[in-house]
Order: C-alpha cells, then sequence, then structure tokens
C-alpha cells in the first residue's frame, strides 16, 4: 500500500504535467496553472486514492478522478475569494487580485469543465455513478456556500443550521472522494456508505477544530493569524453558541462588539475570548469536535477490509485533525 505522501506527491505530478500542457488561449488557462501551484493539502485527491488503496494496488487508473476533484475544489476557491473579497490565498494574490474579477470567473468555470473532463476519463462502467455522484456533490457544495453567505446577515442561526451547511461546505467532498475510490475499486455498497460517512464526519471535526483553532490556537501550528474569524464577524460554532449560551450581561457585550466599528483588533479579540471561555464555548467545541471524531473511528471499523490495511487512512485522518489517539 502506498502511503499519504507518495500519493500526495503523485498527485502533484500528474497536476503539474497537466498544468503545463500547451494551450491554444494560454491566457485564459494561465490563471488555472497559478492557482493550482500555489500548493495545499491535496486532501481530496489523496483520500480518493487511499479509499482506492485499501482494495487495489493499481491507483494510478484512479488519479483522473482524483485530480478532477482537486480542480473542482479550487474553482470553488476561485470564485468564493471573488464573493469574499479576499486579497490572498496561501500567502500569495487571489487570482482576482493578480488578473481581475472577470478573469477569475472565467478562468474558474474553465477548471468546473476540465474536472468533468478528467473524471469522465475513469473506467467506462463506472462513469454514469461516478458523474451523478459528483453531480449531487457540488449542488449540496453550491448550497453550502449559499448559506454562509445568507448566515451573514442573521444572528439567530443555530447551531444544527451551521453544522448542515459545513457538511455541505465542506464535509460531502471529502465524502465523496472516500466514496469515489472505493466505487472505482468495486467495494461493496455498505462499505462505500461506510466510507462515504467516515468523510462527513472527519470533516466536521476538521471543520469545528478550525473555528476552534481560529480563536485558541496558536499561530505557529495553525498557520494563520488568530482570531480572524472574531475581527470579521463570522458565524462559527464558537459565535453561534455563544450568542445563544450567554446571560443577558453578556450577550450585550458580545452584541457591542459585533457592532463596533471602531476599534482596536488586538482589544476586540481578547474580550471576545474572554466572553467565549466564561459561556464555555471553548468545552462545548472540543466535546463536539471528540463526537465526530469518534463516530468517523465507528464508520471506518465497518469498513470490511482487513485491520492493517484500514490503518494508513486511519493515521491520514488523524493527521489531519493533530491527534495522538
Amino acid at each position: 500500500m502506498y502511503t499519504s505522501e507518495e500519493l500526495m506527491q503523485r498527485v502533484e505530478n500528474t497536476l503539474t504535467a497537466l498544468a503545463n500542457e500547451k494551450k491554444t488561449r494560454p491566457e485564459l488557462y494561465a490563471p488555472i496553472q497559478y492557482i493550482l501551484s500555489l500548493g495545499g493539502k491535496r486532501l481530496r485527491p489523496t483520500l480518493l486514492l487511499m479509499a482506492y488503496n485499501l482494495y487495489r494496488d493499481d491507483v494510478d487508473r484512479a488519479m483522473m478522478p482524483a485530480v478532477a476533484l482537486e480542480m473542482y475544489h479550487n474553482f470553488t476557491l476561485m470564485h468564493d475569494d471573488v464573493m469574499d473579497r479576499a486579497d490572498f490565498r496561501r500567502g500569495k494574490p487571489c487570482v482576482h487580485k493578480r488578473w481581475d474579477e472577470r478573469v477569475a470567473i472565467l478562468s474558474g468555470d474553465a477548471m468546473f469543465l476540465f474536472s468533468y473532463k478528467r473524471l469522465a476519463m475513469c473506467e467506462p462502467s463506472k462513469l454514469a455513478d461516478m458523474l451523478a455522484l459528483f453531480n449531487q456533490t457540488a449542488f449540496e457544495v453550491f448550497e453550502g456556500q449559499h448559506d454562509d453567505l445568507a448566515f451573514e446577515t442573521r444572528n439567530d442561526v443555530s447551531e444544527a443550521e451551521y453544522v448542515e451547511m459545513i457538511r455541505l461546505k465542506t464535509s460531502v467532498l471529502l465524502a465523496c472522494a472516500l466514496k469515489m475510490g472505493a466505487m472505482l475499486a468495486d467495494a461493496s455498497l455498505d462499505d462505500m456508505q461506510h466510507l462515504y460517512d467516515f468523510g462527513q464526519n472527519i470533516g466536521l471535526a476538521f471543520q469545528l477544530q478550525d473555528d476552534y483553532l481560529d480563536v485558541y490556537g496558536d499561530f505557529r501550528t495553525f498557520g494563520k493569524r488568530i482570531g480572524g474569524d472574531i475581527l470579521c464577524n463570522k458565524k462559527t460554532f464558537m459565535l453561534i453558541n455563544a450568542l445563544q449560551k450567554s446571560s443577558d450581561a453578556q450577550r450585550r457585550e458580545l452584541q457591542s462588539w459585533l457592532d463596533a466599528t471602531d476599534y482596536v483588533p488586538e482589544e476586540k479579540i481578547a474580550a471576545v475570548t474572554r466572553l467565549y471561555t466564561a459561556v464555555g464555548v471553548d468545552k462545548m467545541a472540543l466535546k463536539r469536535i471528540d463526537e465526530y471524531y469518534a463516530a468517523a473511528l465507528e464508520c471506518l471499523r465497518r469498513v470490511s477490509v482487513a485491520e492493517e490495511r484500514k490503518q494508513l487512512l486511519w493515521q491520514f485522518a488523524k493527521s489531519l485533525l493533530g491527534r495522538k489517539s
């Protein structure tokens, strides 16, 4: 079996080769090459290949569908950056900043179609099922993005609504990757579902941990500014529960920081963090992360593959969450 590092490198090599193919209109494809060159964890293609590798060793047969998911993911990032008016992606100017919004939208659309082109290169007998799963997942990701945007103007978002939003926006694509890998390897329907559920739970744990670390993480290991979600009043697990579970006095103080337009960033981060801790949302987040983590482990245990073959996948999932056990 291949390690996650070996599979990531194979994905990287394939993406580089595809990005460097000669094109008739290089100005259209340069932004695609650019965003792919920014790197990233390559979680989705790696998970697809790891799921396939549970059953088969000829992982290159699953490479084009794996690349398709990475292209789709980067297409969503390109358009998200336009909608969010973001300036940087992985420390480099976003496509719409290096070029402009029209280029980002058009090249993003081309990347979306490239993902279909690569997906269609799978085994013909699997194509209908693969397309059905991909289309369902793509629609769900768009629905999650819609909900995330809608939440910006609401202060009554419930925890259940938030969890459903991150399931759609983040988790279903991880789940899709795992199920596709199993599908391509002729796994049983039960195993496909167990791996899909495993991906959903890992994705939920991963996103909730991101919310937690944005407040309580260490910049040196988290890799981005601590308190960024607080400064932009982003609806996260932390803020939603703080608004719903705080006392009247705490809620008034929290709302005053949400309404403030003139403040010292460090003071706002420190004050809101103190409120979060006083309300206990830090403990609530850690408890929910542990629940999704345990649920993911149970789903993987149900996959009818020898335990030693599942260890690499479980170790990879743990590494995403920084878990030791």
